[in-house]
């Protein structure tokens, strides 16, 4: 029920309080389609104008949500699925009277949820069921009662870390879990914590002026209309930074004490600015283009010259003035064989520069000619 009150109106639910941690306790209760979006916001990634990370939602999914409400408009339906919210500390529990208001677990009483009123903040955001809220607000059947889980937190990082952990089993697109990983500052899953790391340092050259990357890198944040001129996936980067990391035989290896979990970010990031700028210069007609007119800026690309940048850069001392000359070296001794923009790679049995796609083989493929390349030049000039 919805009921008055002196500054605008609330609904009242009767619910069940669950307390596993007392700073955010848990609620059980029951809303209709028709409040669903009245009372929760879904909050979408984006960035606010200092490049600070807000929201956490991906976009909705029109084919989707279309085939829930197809489901939800048919005659006998059933519709168990729970909405996960994130509610604000505004929101008032009454516990019931009686001694059979609680069993030990949880307690019975009416939430007072308040409604929002001249353009004020919405009492609650939406944590995991985007989709289906959105079609059972347009569906045909508004007051269809729908379970709800919720937890009180006004804070965001919470709300992410909840968002990641419901659904780190799903297929949600990587380029939005990797760009959330850096906000989240409490213990993460194994499989999540490994590549927290690699976004924050993707995030970093992504935003770093001095860097070849900056605002070339595609996140989930990334309005459309700066699209066009960001021309490299996150992921592709992440795992070209992650690989370097988590490999012995990677150049950013030596950068993590695995004794102590401590990460040498300046060295990791001097490094990284070092051997791209370099790529970026030796390869000038090939940098900062589509990947449909330059392989470079490819999946493919980024990842196989990544596996280049850890046979090159150990030989290299990114603190050095002449650093990026050095690279710059280093790399024209590839650059005769390299088919970026156009050609054929003869040692890939001839395969076009643009039928280099972002799959293991070819990855594999072009990581091999590139290095085998590099050691019988290098082998050759430094005999």
């Amino acid at each position: 029920m919805s009921r008055k009150r002196p500054n605008g109106k609330q609904i009242e639910r009767r619910a069940l309080r669950i307390v596993q941690n007392s700073s955010h306790p848990l609620f059980l209760f029951t809303l209709t389609g028709d409040e669903l979006l009245n009372v929760a916001d879904i909050s979408k990634i984006s960035r606010d104008e200092a490049g600070k990370l807000i929201g956490y939602q991906r976009s909705s999914v029109r084919r989707h949500v279309q085939d829930i409400v197809d489901y939800l408009n048919q005659d006998e339906i059933l519709f168990p699925n729970s909405i996960i919210l994130a509610l604000s500390s505004r929101i008032k529990f009454r516990q019931s009277r009686g001694p059979s208001t609680g069993d030990g677990l949880a307690q019975a009483g009416t939430l007072e949820i308040p409604l929002p009123s001249d353009g004020s903040p919405k009492p609650a955001w939406i944590v995991d069921g985007q989709q289906r809220a959105i079609a059972l607000s347009m569906c045909g059947r508004p007051q269809l009662p729908i379970p709800v889980n919720a937890f009180v937190a006004d804070n965001i990082d919470l709300q992410r870390d909840q968002f990641l952990r419901v659904n780190s089993s799903k297929p949600l697109p990587r380029g939005l879990i990797t760009e959330l990983l850096p906000e989240v500052t409490t213990t993460l899953p194994a499989n999540l914590s490994a590549k927290k790391m690699p976004s924050a340092i993707c995030d970093w050259l992504n935003f770093e002026k001095s860097s070849p990357f900056c605002g070339r890198i595609r996140r989930a944040s990334t309005p459309e209309e700066k699209k066009p001129k960001t021309v490299i996936t996150d992921n592709s980067v992440v795992k070209m930074i992650e690989e370097s990391l988590s490999q012995p035989s990677g150049c950013l290896f030596p950068y993590r004490n695995i004794a102590t979990g401590e990460t040498d970010f300046d060295g990791i990031t001097s490094l990284l600015v070092t051997y791209w700028t370099a790529v970026s210069e030796v390869f000038s007609e090939a940098w900062g283009k589509s990947p449909a007119k330059s392989r470079l800026m490819h999946g493919a690309g980024i990842r196989a010259m990544g596996r280049l940048m850890d046979r090159i850069m150990p030989y290299i001392d990114p603190r050095d003035s002449s650093a990026v000359s050095q690279a710059k070296r280093e790399l024209a001794l590839i650059a005769p064989i390299c088919r970026w923009t156009k050609g054929r790679w003869e040692e890939m049995d001839g395969l076009r520069w643009n039928e280099v796609q972002n799959v293991p083989r070819h990855i594999h493929m072009l990581s091999n000619v590139l290095i085998r390349a590099y050691l019988r030049a290098r082998g050759n000039n430094y005999a």
